[in-house]
């Protein structure tokens, strides 16, 4: 054991990232004749196992690097390297351990699909991306695999090509992210300018070059470099717009929602811990560089974000798209998290967030793996993923009814999860920054409070409909029913799910269940005080007030959609909004979908129309120009040249007839010249 310690974390870090990229190019060149998914597997437990060893020799140690030569570009020298301190190690860790369950998981829910063969290469090469990402030491490098990120997720997510909704959601991915990426590129490009290097160690260390900067009399000066202090924000919120599209912030969300076309356990890997994780932990590592403009408008996107998505959620009916604008409104708590400062609040939300909503979304491919089983075998036409279609399936399946209630219960924050530790130290640390700045800075913690009370009841709300009452399709198919009956699902899902079930308890982050300030992982990423004092009484005040709010909106949902006594109308315009995104992606299809096809439209016949015509008419000008150019060449120039000629040739012949060689032609020339000659004397 101390043998396996003593490897160079370097090296073991090296090849936690190395073996999915192996098996991504094995499974590439095997295709069809391995579809067993044995290989993917054993490299994700090989990056498991080496992410560990890292983890435990890199934890609470100094940062440790290597770098080599890439090129040089005039003064400048590019190295590749890898950095590993706190931050890059527990996401090394936390990325190969969300993903082998997901893995062993897929090995029976993906069993007998025909593209099983690329779904494995697809996973394998999402997985080395994210695990690159995380562990490189330039941002340049950062930004390399950022967008193997977003090409791996576009793979996935358009898995099942042979559907228009899937092909759709990919394109959908693939373009809202290249907005984000455009902003990751502008940043990259301020950042080289102020400081001639990329290297994270050298910016972004205690004392780096950005702790070096200044900012007077409007410019910003750095011991390289001097900008217009407005650079320096829009270096920092050019960052933020990379985060945005990746981590899903609103207006930028709209993407998520719909990559639930996907595999549900790739929309496991992509919500837990790798892409909707990778634009927090960009922000974590520039966070140095953000000043108090950025942070604050971090904080009210993630604001906005939370409030916007958990009230989308309501109204909801996919079970997947419910967990899709959770993630969604989860993901505006951790910026929120970065905003106020408190990124060591943020990460260890991402890490606890990772493994119940990892273990929600696998329970909920499990319930609608057995959907689809009773669609198949009752030939009727329904969608396995409506809430409206189930009821009462606690009966059928009690493990994962187990399981998903203490998912919900840790994404409510319900005590003694890992949740409830996490939530409480963004919202309690957002209530102590927001009494240090007084005024309008307490809506953030306000807001936060309430959309903490709605996320217990959404997810409350989708619990009872899936699991109690009684089973809706019962009376449509007692003979399916029958014959082929709802069961647990398969040992090889419900193993993984444990698994994601006891990391959801408290126990694994923090030793006292009702203080996030024991947890290990918040004492490693930021020891040291907040820049703002403790309010003893937020933290019993708020605790006890988010758990109450839980218990009352669980009492209304029990009694909405147990009891059946639901006093709303489904069709009032707040649902339907709920339910439609508040009607976004319909906005933007007028003003940006619409709007650049009718500027394609009138781009086409200004060309058709305006360009060509005025082409045509400087053709017809320059053919009549030409036309004029020959014809005076042919009758003006030639003509002159012509009659030149002409003269030159007649005089030429007559001149010809003198010299013949006869002395009395001779003779009668010089006679002729001397005639003229008398004549001109005599009359001139």
């Amino acid at each position: 054991m101390d043998q396996l310690v003593n490897i160079s974390p370097l090296l073991t870090a090296l090849l936690a990232v190395i073996a999915p990229f192996i098996a991504f190019l094995y499974q590439a060149v095997a295709g069809r004749h391995d579809q067993s998914g044995g290989v993917s597997l054993l490299a994700i437990v090989l990056s498991f196992v080496f992410g560990g060893l890292t983890w435990l020799t890199c934890w609470n140690s100094p940062p440790v690097s290597s770098q080599i030569n890439w090129f040089t570009i005039g003064g400048s020298t590019f190295t590749v390297g890898i950095l590993l301190n706190n931050l890059s190690t527990l996401m090394l860790l936390l990325v190969p351990t969300i993903a082998l369950p997901v893995h062993i998981y897929s090995r029976a829910y993906m069993k007998g699909d025909t593209g099983i063969h690329r779904y494995w290469m697809y996973l394998s090469l999402f997985c080395f991306a994210m695990l690159g990402l995380v562990i490189m030491d330039s941002l340049l490098l950062m930004y390399i695999f950022w967008e193997l990120v977003g090409f791996a997720s576009y793979l996935l997510i358009g898995f099942w090509f042979t559907r228009e909704s899937a092909v759709q959601a990919n394109k959908k991915a693939f373009i809202v992210n290249r907005i984000g990426d455009l902003g990751f590129l502008i940043g990259l490009a301020i950042l080289f300018t102020q400081f001639q290097t990329l290297n994270v160690a050298e910016l972004f260390a205690e004392g780096g070059l950005v702790a070096q900067t200044s900012v007077a009399d409007g410019q910003w000066v750095s011991p390289v470099n001097t900008m217009d202090q407005i650079w320096l924000t829009v270096a920092g919120l050019a960052f933020f717009v990379a985060a945005m599209a990746k981590s899903a912030q609103f207006p930028l969300h709209v993407w998520l929602p719909d990559a639930m076309e996907g595999p549900t356990s790739v929309s496991s890997l992509i919500h837990a811990a790798t892409m909707v994780a990778a634009g927090v932990f960009l922000l974590a590592t520039v966070l140095p560089l953000f000043n108090e403009s950025v942070l604050l408008f971090i904080a009210i996107i993630g604001t906005v974000t939370a409030a916007s998505a958990a009230y989308f959620a309501v109204g909801q009916y996919d079970i997947k798209r419910i967990l899709a604008f959770s993630t969604i409104s989860q993901l505006g708590f951790m910026m929120v998290g970065i905003g106020i400062g408190t990124w060591d609040a943020a990460l260890f939300h991402l890490v606890t967030h990772a493994f119940f909503k990892c273990l929600l979304f696998l329970a909920a491919g499990a319930v609608i793996h057995e959907m689809a089983h009773l669609k198949e075998h009752s030939h009727l036409d329904f969608d396995p993923q409506d809430l409206r279609q189930m009821g009462g399936l606690k009966q059928y399946m009690p493990k994962t009814f187990i399981l998903m209630s203490l998912a919900s219960l840790a994404l409510a924050g319900f005590p003694l999860t890992s949740g409830y530790l996490s939530k409480d130290s963004i919202v309690i640390s957002a209530f102590e920054w927001a009494l240090a700045h007084g005024g309008g800075y307490l809506f953030i913690p306000v807001c936060l409070v309430l959309v903490s009370i709605l996320t217990a009841f959404y997810i409350g709300r989708l619990i009872f409909k899936t699991f109690f009452g009684e089973f809706r399709l019962r009376a449509r198919l007692p003979e399916t029913l029958q014959a082929h009956p709802l069961h647990e699902a398969p040992r090889t899902m419900l193993v993984p799910m444990f698994f994601l079930g006891i990391c959801c308890l408290f126990p694994l982050f923090s030793t006292n269940p009702l203080s996030y300030h024991d947890s290990w992982l918040m004492d490693g990423l930021l020891p040291g005080e907040y820049q703002f004092a403790p309010s003893h009484s937020a933290h019993l005040i708020i605790p006890l007030l988010l758990l109450l709010g839980s218990a009352v909106g669980w009492v209304i949902g029990w009694r909405w959609y147990v009891q059946n006594k639901y006093p709303l109308d489904p069709d009032k315009w707040t649902l339907k909004a709920a339910l439609h995104q508040g009607y976004l992606n319909e906005i933007y299809q007028v003003t940006f979908v619409q709007g650049i096809l009718k500027l394609a439209q009138f781009s086409y016949w200004f060309d058709r129309h305006i360009v060509d015509a005025l082409v045509a008419f400087v053709q017809s000008i320059v053919l009549s120009l030409s036309q004029l150019s020959v014809w005076v060449d042919k009758y003006i120039v030639d003509g002159f040249v012509n009659t030149v000629a002409s003269i030159a040739y007649w005089t030429g012949n007559q001149v010809r007839l003198v010299q013949n060689g006869k002395l009395q032609t001779a003779l009668y020339s010089v006679f002729l010249f001397v005639l003229l000659g008398l004549i001109y004397l005599i009359f001139f």
